[in-house]
């Protein structure tokens, strides 16, 4: 019997039969793959300088640092050094724009702050070299403990009047931890900063997910000594059971207006894709086979369901309708593909692939079926898309534990996140707040 990687074993630990999935040769189908190899040729040189306090002749290293951290994530960007300068300019009569020219910087952003009774206040601008003409002023403030909020948003507006997409510097991100055999839901900034517990257990947490207006979050708890779904607010904190059925209940995937969700149920023998109401109640059957059917995903017009299944001999990604119906097989390359996403427009699937014994993440363009592979692996899961569709959120080992990394969907940049932890799992990145 051909292994699974531990990300596989994890997601499906209370799925025994998943174990038994035959090996069937792989469909021949001729689907365009592309390689990345390098690029970053069309990214924005943009100069953040250090913003700086009034009445303090240091200027704060912390605020540009993290606009330029957000900036450099997102793929789009390459922050300039700008330690070297001589000039560090904070207001626009002190732009030395030979200087600028000089390190190729297109755009630069400046600006300054000050703290009153625990009050943050920033004004900060973005400027054009080239045109030496301002794009945009703004003034934020807000309480000094908010500091990082108001950087992101910053970040957030920078993004989004040189590239016309909203930015995401400002989102949230869930993943589970596991820390000295206890296991927590954790949700973070979209950088990895301020991390908070939501639920800890000493049993296993698996398969959490944002409802769509990123005020709550399902997720699967072994507490009781089987997987049972519960949904957590995270504004009130309350938990309530959303599936507690006969067998295994697992992998929850809201639909995009909140009302229901896809789940998964051994409730008679294969794991099985039902449809159930917010409340819990409505439990319906999407499908009916012999055949096991997971990781349902629901696509933004909420008209289709992808999925994982063994119908083809091996773990494939198939889609059908949320109404039901005959499934379509969508990936064909690889020994095995799982863990689907839906990009936000609609257009594009990620999820893993076996290549050629590593785990990889993979973009397939839903519309010329070309697949890009953004990863390297070897052990790399549970690929997510941010909420503006630009980067990807993933987990891989690394010396045996887990660990999150974004990619940009162009593949070209890479980037860690510094989380103290024995092992990471399965992010989750949360939607636009509404």
């Amino acid at each position: 019997m051909k292994k699974y990687n531990l990300s596989i074993l994890k997601i499906f630990k209370a799925f025994i039969s998943l174990l038994l999935f035959s090996l069937i040769a792989p469909h021949a189908f001729a689907i365009e793959t592309i390689e990345i190899s390098g690029g970053g040729t069309k990214q924005i040189n943009i100069a953040v300088m250090p913003y700086k306090e009034v009445g303090n002749d240091k200027a704060n290293s912390l605020m540009h640092q993290i606009i330029a951290a957000d900036l450099y994530r997102s793929g789009f960007f390459r922050p300039l050094e700008v330690n070297g300068l001589i000039n560090k300019p904070f207001v626009l009569s002190e732009i030395n724009y030979p200087e600028m020219t000089a390190i190729e910087a297109q755009v630069m952003t400046l600006g300054q702050f000050e703290i009153n009774n625990n009050r943050l206040k920033v004004n900060w601008f973005l400027v054009d070299v080239n045109k030496k003409t301002i794009l945009t002023t703004m003034e934020f403030s807000g309480p000094a403990a908010q500091y990082r909020a108001i950087a992101h948003k910053i970040s957030d507006t920078i993004y989004e009047k040189l590239t016309g997409i909203p930015g995401v510097f400002s989102t949230k991100i869930s993943y589970i931890s596991k820390n000295k055999g206890r296991y927590s839901l954790n949700v973070a900034d979209a950088d990895g900063f301020n991390i908070q517990s939501v639920v800890s257990s000493p049993q296993p947490i698996i398969s959490a997910r944002w409802s769509p207006d990123a005020t709550k979050i399902a997720y699967v708890s072994f507490e009781k000594k089987k997987p049972i779904i519960y949904i957590q607010s995270l504004v009130t904190g309350q938990r309530t059971v959303l599936a507690n059925f006969k067998g295994n209940n697992s992998s929850p995937s809201w639909s995009p207006d909140g009302r229901r969700l896809a789940i998964v149920l051994t409730y008679n023998a294969n794991s099985q894709i039902y449809l159930i109401d917010a409340d819990g109640s409505n439990l319906k059957p999407l499908i009916q086979s012999t055949h096991i059917d997971t990781e349902p995903v629901w696509s933004p017009d909420g008209k289709s369901i992808y999925f994982t299944s063994d119908r083809g001999g091996r773990p494939q990604i198939y889609k059908v309708s949320s109404t039901g119906g005959e499934p379509q097989r969508l990936s064909f390359e690889g020994n095995q593909n799982l863990n689907p996403n839906v990009s936000p427009d609609g257009k594009i699937l990620s999820y893993v692939t076996q290549d050629e014994g590593r785990f990889r993440v993979v973009l397939h363009d839903l519309q010329t079926g070309q697949i890009t592979k953004i990863t390297d692996g070897p052990f790399d899961e549970a690929p997510k898309f941010s909420p503006n569709g630009h980067v990807i959120l993933y987990s891989h080992k690394v010396r045996g534990s887990g660990e999150l990394s974004t990619v940009s969907i162009d593949g070209v940049v890479h980037q860690s996140f510094n989380i103290q932890a024995d092992d990471i799992r399965e992010p989750a990145w949360g939607p636009f707040a509404k």
